[in-house]
C-alpha cells in the first residue's frame, strides 16, 4: 500500500470554504482511503491506497470534496518521497530553513516565468522558484511578505499551495 500526502488549498481561510477534518476524514475513508491522519485545519491529510495513479487519486478527492460540500478545492497529492524531495531540495540559507514557507506548485511553470520570479528583488524577503516548489523566506515573517501564494500564482501562472517548514516537517513525520 502507498503513502500519500493530500494538501487541500484554500479551505478554512477567513471563514470560506470551510471543511471540518473530522468530516473530511470520514471523507477519505468512504472513498476506500486507510490509515486516514488529518493534520491542522489548513487540509492536509495523509493516507494509503493501493491506487498508484496520482492523477487519479486527485480526481477522484476533487470530486468528491466538489459533490460533498458544493464548491471546488485545488487539490495536490504528493508521495512522501516527491514530499522529501521538496524538503531536501530547499534552495535558500540552511540557516533560514526553519522560518521559510514552501510554496508547492501544481505543474511546472514555463523556465521563462521562473527566471522571471527569480530575477525579482522585494525588500526583506528571499525566494527562489523551482519546478516543483518556491521556498521563501520573509523576514519580516509571512503575514507582511508580499511575496504570498497568490503573488507566485500570478507570476508562475500555476496553482499553487503553501505550508510553512513546521508542517511540511510534521507531515514527513506523519507519513513515516
Amino acid at each position: 500500500m502507498n503513502t500519500y500526502i493530500c494538501l487541500l488549498r484554500g479551505i478554512n481561510v477567513g471563514g470560506h470554504k470551510k471543511i471540518k477534518m473530522a468530516e473530511l476524514k470520514t471523507l477519505f475513508t468512504s472513498l476506500g482511503y486507510n490509515d486516514v491522519v488529518t493534520y491542522i485545519q489548513s487540509g492536509n491529510i495523509i493516507f494509503k491506497s493501493h491506487e498508484t495513479s496520482i492523477d487519479e487519486i486527485t480526481a477522484v478527492i476533487k470530486k468528491a470534496i466538489t459533490d460533498a460540500y458544493g464548491f471546488e478545492v485545488p487539490v495536490f497529492v504528493l508521495t512522501r518521497k516527491m514530499l522529501t524531495q521538496v524538503y531536501e531540495s530547499y534552495a535558500l540559507s540552511p540557516e533560514h530553513l526553519a522560518s521559510s514557507y514552501f510554496t508547492l506548485l501544481h505543474t511546472v511553470p514555463s523556465t521563462e516565468d521562473r527566471a522571471l520570479v527569480n530575477n525579482l528583488e522585494l525588500p526583506n524577503e528571499h525566494f527562489v522558484a523551482t519546478e516543483n516548489c518556491v521556498y521563501l523566506y520573509p523576514e519580516k515573517g509571512y503575514g507582511k511578505a508580499k511575496a504570498t501564494n497568490t503573488f507566485f500564482e500570478k507570476r508562475l501562472n500555476v496553482v499553487a499551495t503553501t505550508r510553512n517548514y513546521k508542517t511540511i516537517v510534521k507531515l514527513l513525520a506523519l507519513s513515516s
